[in-house]
């Protein structure tokens, strides 16, 4: 029997291509993510573990914003405390900090979460161990200072040069003194790294005579443990000590952990692909054991038992399912080297390594080859070992029974119900239900697949007379073909029910967050413009008085972020300038006026108001970060804004019990609105400092839209392969209808159905039936969108639920699309039939 299956599998090669390419894909993508992230995982612990090597202690101390008095870091002496300690060869202090580097331009090189600046320190021999000097040599004095080499090329610097650096104070510019080579982690990440000599990173990052962090390096035969045991003594209450040892497993587990989201996000897509491509695997080996009726009933005549029938058809999909395997994960393997050399084109820089393909990483892709194969042909085998021995004297291909058709619809029916009932229940328990919508969707999608052959007959129905009417005989036997089997049809159009579904889910959830932050800055902010720090750090209070004295501003305020005690409870409170914050940001009273933050009371947001009871007029207790206590009346309530916390105070209360504010962004009113002369007086009066963003009203919508539809291009490009699939299900579907109604297109060719109209038919055919597939997809996907936003709106302001119609068309014509080019094959291989020969076929 295997021998019989192995002659099948060889004897139905184009049949069974599209089979083995769908395995393939699915294979391809599942090893391909586990060989780039086992891959870049070992890059980036094999880099961890060697910025540790020579590092016997590593010292790192802690900030405390509380606002307390303590030691910024570990001082001077305790360093050299901690060098004279018995078995330390070296210790080696740093401070890091942001630091901008601005091209010829004066545009900031970089993303600014990455952009990173520290301290140059050399030994005894003039060299700091952690760089390798490419050209020059590292700053020693004020006015210095050296630039990692990829900084250096994309600002087109060379030693000697002059460089303007910001960091979180005034623009200042130096001489490049030399660049030097690193695998820095702020460089890795697509930013850069400035090297200051000590005393100005201390003077800039931290206080002079301080260090944040201390490396130690151990003599000869010293122990890690001792030396260890002999620092931690020494450090003061806000600094801690470990191993090198330790601190590289530390950062090597969190790299896994990294490692391991991103794995499970790319899995989770490969799984749609295959779950996909179970659908066209079962198809194809449906129709297969459809069209050989009646070999297997010969099988059975001569002694073949319903064992045998079953593991033969499983044989073959064994082969199959091997064969794509094998194929898929070479296929993986350059798929990791690619996603590998694309991380470097775009900026991120992937530490050196060898590929991982990891023993697991093999078994895992033939295994799940071998066995989505297998399990989709599982039931077709069922139904061959069922075929009676009598059938092989019919021609005919065995139909459903009532009873089969009866049970499956039952049964698909209960389980859509159920998933739609779990779906609207975990709608209606809000923030707390997600985990019920996907457990509910699901089971909604397993039971409209189910249900998707019956479903095809009243909504193909809708669109026979128009086929009929526009595309003549042609329409009319498209129209029918497409519903002459059901289960074919139900199985073609899964696949692509199944892609858009989620598709248009994250679509219709892409336009509702996308329109929710456009109304968020047109409701919610009436200024020009918004200032903050490229780093997301605080802005300099200097900014702020900058900003008031620059050409054409009429109003701005900044809004500083702090954390005080009201009545007992820990509240966010934003810092603002009275009078002008309400010129920037839409401030609707509810009660009070705003202007009492002029005389030193607070104004409170209506949620936050009615939650605990307090109104205009309350004198409340307060508790500073300084620990100062006092009272405040609320003076002010307002309607909710995203744009400020929900208390608001005036910069002069807060500012006496806060060594240094923190100056999130600061909202700017220009004379005559936005315009490029308001902007370049912006620009100028900050001192033209590439580490500053200034938005405008399109900037701040762009900003957060932007990151929506970054997401859902990527979520798109994960979902490909699974469309992909798709189309492969409708070509192999057609591909196989064709063969199996040779004699019925040519008796059509013989009646006087010329060759263009064949073609019209099969065309006509794979478009309705990847059309309907399309609908239902595009149905369900809006339903589980509108269950999601159930859980999100409470987060967001005036949630309104958008549909997409002009991509959701876009969509319908790209399934049309996708059928035509479908049947480019199929129609062809049709029309070419000789008409004598189809009429003569069996």
């Amino acid at each position: 029997m295997f021998r019989t299956a192995l002659r099948n599998v060889l004897a139905h090669k184009a049949r069974l291509l599209m089979t083995l390419l769908a395995v393939m894909l699915g294979v391809a993508f599942v090893s391909g993510t586990l060989v780039f992230t086992d891959t870049l995982g070992h890059a980036f612990r094999n880099q961890s573990a060697k910025s540790y090597d020579d590092v016997a202690v590593s010292v790192t101390s802690y900030s405390d914003d509380s606002g307390a008095h303590q030691n910024p870091g570990v001082s001077a002496k305790t360093l050299e405390r901690i060098r004279g300690l018995d078995g330390v060869s070296s210790a080696t202090g740093r401070v890091s900090g942001f630091a901008g580097v601005a091209d010829q331009h004066g545009k900031l090189i970089g993303n600014g979460w990455s952009n990173a600046g520290g301290n140059y320190a050399p030994d005894k021999q003039g060299k700091d161990s952690q760089y390798t000097f490419t050209d020059g040599s590292g700053p020693v004095r004020d006015g210095q200072i050296a630039l990692d080499r990829s900084t250096a090329d994309k600002g087109g610097y060379q030693v000697g040069d002059t460089v303007r650096v910001a960091t979180n104070g005034p623009v200042r510019e130096y001489k490049l003194a030399g660049i030097f080579d690193t695998e820095d982690g702020a460089v890795s990440a697509g930013g850069s790294l400035v090297l200051f000599d000590t005393a100005v990173a201390q003077k800039l990052y931290l206080e002079p005579g301080y260090f944040e962090d201390v490396n130690v390096a151990a003599a000869d035969g010293a122990s890690a443990q001792r030396i260890l045991a002999d620092v931690k003594p020494l450090l003061p209450k806000n600094a801690d000590a470990q191993t090198g040892k330790q601190l590289a497993d530390d950062q090597a587990k969190q790299i896994e952990k990294g490692m391991s989201g991103l794995s499970q996000l790319l899995l989770a897509f490969a799984g749609v692909a295959l779950f996909v491509g179970i659908f066209l695997i079962s198809n194809t080996f449906t129709m297969l054991v459809a069209q050989r009726t009646k070999e297997l009933a010969l099988l059975r005549a001569v002694g073949a038992s319903r064992k045998q029938v079953t593991r033969s058809v499983l044989a073959e999909a064994l082969v199959v399912g091997a064969v794509a395997s094998a194929i898929g994960f070479g296929l993986g393997i350059g798929l990791a080297v690619g996603l590998r050399s694309a991380m470097g084109a775009f900026g991120a820089k992937v530490p050196g390594g060898p590929l991982v393909v990891a023993p697991t990483t093999a078994l895992a892709a033939f295994g799940v080859g071998v066995v989505i194969t297998m399990l989709a042909a599982w039931l077709p085998a069922r139904r061959a070992a069922k075929i009676p021995p009598v059938a092989a004297m019919g021609s005919a291909h065995l139909p459903a029974t009532t009873k089969s058709l009866v049970w499956r619809n039952s049964i698909g029916g209960v389980i859509t119900l159920l998933g739609a009932a779990v779906i609207v229940a975990g709608a209606a328990a809000g923030s707390g239900g997600r985990m019920m919508i996907a457990a509910g969707a699901f089971l909604a999608l397993i039971g409209v697949i189910v249900l998707i052959p019956l479903l095809s007959r009243p909504v193909i129905a809708v669109v026979r007379p128009l086929l009929h009417r526009l595309f003549g005989v042609s329409g009319k036997l498209a129209g029918q073909n497409a519903v002459r089997n059901p289960r074919r049809t139900g199985a073609t159009a899964s696949a692509l029910a199944i892609g858009l579904t989620l598709v248009t889910g994250l679509s219709v959830l892409g336009a509702t967050m996308g329109q929710a932050v456009d109304r968020m800055t047109t409701d919610n902010f009436k200024g020009d413009y918004m200032v903050e720090m490229a780093n997301g750090m605080s802005l300099d209070p200097a900014t702020v008085t900058a900003l008031h004295q620059a050409k054409g501003v009429t109003a701005a305020s900044p809004q500083t972020g702090s954390q005080i005690v009201i009545d007992g409870r820990d509240e966010s409170v934003s810092g603002v300038t009275p009078g002008d914050i309400q010129r920037v940001v839409t401030l609707d009273t509810v009660s009070g006026s705003l202007d009492s933050l002029g005389r030193g009371r607070i104004a409170i947001a209506e949620k936050t108001a009615d939650k605990q009871g307090w109104t205009t007029g309350t004198k409340l207790p307060v508790k500073y970060l300084d620990d100062k206590k006092g009272e405040l009346t609320v003076g002010a309530v307002y309607k909710d804004n995203d744009f400020v916390s929900p208390v608001l105070v005036a910069t002069d209360v807060l500012a006496p019990h806060e060594k240094k504010p923190d100056i999130r962004q600061i909202f700017v009113k220009t004379d005559g609105g936005e315009s490029k002369a308001n902007q370049q007086a912006l620009v100028d009066a900050m001192g033209d400092n590439p580490a500053i963003s200034i938005w405008n009203q399109q900037d701040i919508r762009n900003q957060f839209g932007g990151m929506i539809n970054t997401v859902l291009n990527i979520m798109y490009g994960l979902l490909a392969m699974a469309l992909i699939i798709a189309v492969l299900g409708v070509i192999n579907t057609l591909a196989m209808s064709v063969f199996e109604r040779q004699q019925e297109i040519g008796m059509l060719r013989a009646i006087g159905l010329d060759r263009a109209k064949v073609k019209r038919m099969i065309r006509l055919e794979a478009v309705v039936i990847s059309v309907f597939g399309a609908v239902i997809g595009i149905g369900l996907g809006s339903f589980l969108a509108w269950a999601i936003g159930q859980t999100i709106k409470s987060s967001i302001p005036n949630y309104v639920l958008v549909m997409p119609w002009t991509r959701i068309g876009v969509f319908l014509l790209l399934a049309a699309f996708v059928g035509i080019l479908a049947s480019l094959w199929p129609a062809r291989s049709a029309a070419r039939l000789n008409m004598l020969t189809a009429i003569k076929t069996e």
